[in-house]
């Protein structure tokens, strides 16, 4: 009985450090998941930030071209 209680007991320590040999790795995974997600929100942060002048470069345009038709209504 005891040399099968001892088997027993050594099955279960052999398998829970496989499971936590497990969950180790699933931690490990979990935070480089959590370092990409990082990295790529501080990316598009930067896309949002370099994408500004588009707008602006456009309404620069929009107001030149009324300038322009202003000053050959003016002057014709």
């Amino acid at each position: 009985m005891a040399l099968e209680l001892e088997r027993l007991r050594g099955t279960c320590e052999t398998g829970f450090t496989r499971v936590d040999g497990q969950l180790a790795l699933l931690v490990q995974r979990g935070d480089q998941t959590d370092k990409d997600i990082a990295e790529l929100k501080s990316e598009v942060e930067a896309l949002k930030r370099a994408r500004w002048p588009l707008p602006s470069i456009a309404a620069v345009c929009g107001v030149a071209g009324l300038g322009m038709a202003l000053w050959q209504a003016s002057g014709r």
